[in-house]
């Protein structure tokens, strides 16, 4: 996926809590999805290629 196509994906799921759950639930999804955000380009930085990389290297 682009970045195009993820940001047509969270533009519809904002669009979708703010019509149907309000201004609250607008502001919860896009909290989620900037700490998705985080933890999705930290995990690129670091090479991790799946979760489980993550914690085997930690018990090293």
């Amino acid at each position: 996926m682009n970045g195009r196509s993820i940001g047509l994906l969270v533009g519809v799921a904002l669009g979708f809590a703010a019509y149907f759950g309000g201004f609250a639930a607008f502001l919860l999804v896009g909290s989620l999805g900037a700490v998705g955000w985080v933890v999705g380009a930290w995990l690129d930085r670091e090479g991790a290629s799946h979760l489980r990389d993550l914690f085997d290297r930690d018990r090293r």
